[in-house]
């Protein structure tokens, strides 16, 4: 496939979801170690995003959503997550005078669904098809895996240079549910990069809300 796309951060209860698409010829240009982002090490994940993004034979594009979109209730995270893949790839592709093929991660329990809504989303003339797994499977949607967990990882850590330690965002890690529950009690309301609609953030809020009241 010449191109692939995936994206990184769906889940969290912080920060933005971010989407890349890599496009290559010929795939033997793509830097040894590719993999689901999942089984690097951050460090790893910067070296082969770097190379990706300075050779000339690959190109490569992302896409941003920021809890703002994300907590908008006119809207779900998998017409986000469509809207992400088409932005992913208009940004990576000029415009084709015949359809590129390229394979995405599919964000959706229907594969073949999400793969025609990514289509209709998309602005070039693209031939997509949806996988599951397709991050594992494949080492070029394996590769805009990385560029956009890379993306989402750079997010969050201008985010704890700001804030202090905000964790990975995710609502299973400690460090982030101990920043919720800290900052809103200082502040009594949630950071301005929460996805105030999660369960997660919705939760601390109250609870900090009813302790306040509990002390009357």
């Amino acid at each position: 496939m010449p191109f692939g796309v995936d994206e990184a951060g769906k889940g969290p209860a912080l920060g933005s979801m971010f989407a890349a698409a890599v496009h290559c010829e010929e795939p033997d240009v793509l830097p040894e170690g590719i993999a689901d982002s999942k089984r690097l090490a951050p460090e790893r994940r910067e070296e082969l995003a770097a190379t990706l993004r300075e050779d000339d034979r690959i190109a490569v594009g992302s896409s941003e959503i920021p809890p703002a979109l994300i907590d908008d209730p006119e809207t779900d995270m998998n017409s986000l997550a469509v809207r992400a893949h088409a932005e992913a790839i208009e940004a990576t592709l000029d415009a084709p005078a015949a359809p590129v093929s390229g394979l995405c991660d599919a964000c959706d329990t229907d594969a073949d669904r999400f793969a025609r809504r990514v289509t209709d989303a998309c602005g070039l003339e693209v031939d997509l098809v949806a996988e599951h797994g397709a991050d594992d499977d494949d080492p070029i949607v394996g590769a805009a895996s990385i560029v956009a967990k890379v993306a989402r990882d750079a997010h969050m850590a201008a985010l704890a240079d700001e804030y202090g330690s905000v964790g990975s965002g995710y609502p299973s890690d400690p460090t982030t549910r101990e920043f919720l529950e800290s900052y809103v009690a200082e502040t009594g309301e949630l950071p301005p990069f929460a996805r105030e609609s999660w369960s997660t953030c919705t939760n601390v809020l109250a609870e900090s809300q009813q302790t306040g009241l509990e002390q009357f």
